[in-house]
């Protein structure tokens, strides 16, 4: 690995307000991101120059999402989830006007194909999973949960394009407000993953009978968690919060009470005299009952109430934790300025991005496995014209494969396409890291 400083690729100007959500869409051609004052930009990343410009919300964005090629789903704290009808020639009829200019008439917005008046009290943003389909890209239905109306601790499923409630979930009044959403169907199932103002976090599937069971619960953070994810293959799923721990978390498919915990199936962890004197959120309260005297002990960890694992990343408040497609890697935004990526499996640091000088809030991958098909090229994911280089730790056993990004390009690089495709080509299959701060800006990165 070089030891160079890694570098952005590109910086997004344009926010006038903190930008709080960033998310890929059309196979990474586009970047949408919301800021505090409610305005969506979608950005053509094959140019780096926005495409639309409108403000979606009265208030700050908490979370924007693609919905096939031509929806685009936008949360706001003014109590509101729209889905928006935005496809690439929609795109000619609104501004390009970036938040941070001033114009003479509001600017014109997308069509509006529906709306939910939702809760946002609790700055918890919502998540979607296809109703019919694995693919939300390629689903006419889709699965919306947010906070309860009048319960922030429980929570609503909705089915859209209906707009029907159909499910609420109540994990229980103890919990404290939600913060964070998962949905997603796992061994045929929908399952939901929750994460509480005090460090809760928990699973719940869905019976064939309709009802609700927690399969999971654990308590690994003392303070609320900021942000979760769930691995793609629904292996694991990862939280964060607002002190140092990063925590991985099973997704068992049982209820509780029904799981055997015989002696030779379950999960046992040496656990040293340091790890027991350490503050309780580091094993939750499953340490309460382990033993407190000198030396190594062993102790059955619990499927349905253990972490897998939880590391103490001694840096506070990291929030928007994503997981890369390809289930490798993560990233966080860090309070402290800094997007911090970690390996999936090790869970040790990689990698440091530092280019803001005030805090970081939002996250965003793109998709490795979003198709990259060009009009006249053929393009693989390992097709890419851009070369960066990161530092990484070197005491990491098992770092990503290919980790400083030389990508041949191909067809690309014999000069057999156009530029606009050599463009769209580039932009498809970069491995892009994007982060969104405080400053209104929006750094680019090309990493892994």
């Amino acid at each position: 690995m070089a030891d160079a400083t890694p570098s952005p690729k590109a910086i997004l100007r344009g926010h006038k307000a903190q930008v709080h959500s960033a998310t890929f869409i059309r196979g990474n051609t586009r970047l949408v991101t919301g800021d505090a004052e409610g305005y969506v930009v979608v950005w053509d990343l094959t140019i780096m120059r926005p495409k639309a410009v409108w403000q979606a919300h009265e208030s700050a964005i908490l979370g924007v999402q693609g919905w096939g090629r031509d929806k685009i789903i936008t949360h706001g704290r003014d109590h509101k989830l729209i889905i928006w009808k935005l496809g690439v020639d929609d795109e000619d009829h609104l501004s390009k006007t970036l938040p941070v200019e001033s114009v003479p008439v509001p600017r014109p917005q997308p069509w509006i194909l529906h709306l939910l008046e939702v809760n946002t009290m609790n700055f918890c943003s919502f998540a979607a999973h296809s109703g019919t389909s694995r693919n939300m890209d390629e689903s006419s239905e889709i699965l919306i949960a947010v906070p309860n109306t009048l319960a922030s601790e429980a929570i609503d499923i909705y089915s859209l394009p209906t707009q029907t409630r159909i499910h609420t979930i109540r994990p229980g009044e103890k919990n404290g407000m939600a913060m964070c959403l998962s949905l997603f169907h796992h061994e045929n199932a929908v399952a939901l993953v929750a994460a509480f103002e005090n460090g809760y976090a928990s699973v719940h599937r869905l019976n064939p009978d309709g009802e609700w069971i927690t399969t999971y619960r654990s308590q690994a953070h003392s303070q609320p968690i900021l942000s979760l994810d769930v691995d793609s293959e629904h292996r694991f799923f990862l939280s964060s919060s607002a002190d140092s721990l990063i925590a991985k978390h099973p997704i068992p498919t049982t209820r509780q009470e029904t799981i055997p915990v015989p002696q030779n199936n379950a999960r046992v962890v040496e656990i040293t005299e340091d790890e027991l004197t350490q503050p309780e959120s580091l094993l939750s309260a499953g340490l309460k009952h382990s033993p407190s005297h000198s030396g190594q002990s062993r102790r059955v960890l619990k499927e349905w109430e253990d972490p897998l694992k939880v590391v103490n990343t001694k840096h506070s408040g990291q929030q928007s934790l994503k997981l890369r497609s390809d289930g490798r890697i993560f990233a966080t935004a860090g309070w402290d300025s800094k997007v911090r990526v970690y390996s999936a499996k090790t869970m040790k640091e990689l990698a440091v991005l530092k280019w803001h000088q005030v805090g970081c809030y939002a996250v965003a991958f793109s998709d490795l496995t979003a198709p990259s098909d060009l009009s006249g090229t053929e393009s693989s994911s390992n097709q890419n014209a851009s070369h960066s280089k990161t530092t990484q730790k070197s005491e990491d056993p098992d770092p990503p494969d290919n980790a400083v990004t030389h990508r041949d390009t191909g067809a690309l690089a014999r000069g057999t396409v156009s530029v606009k495709d050599r463009r769209i080509a580039q932009a498809k299959t970069t491995h892009w890291v994007a982060a969104g701060a405080k400053d209104g800006k929006v750094s680019l990165w090309d990493i892994y």
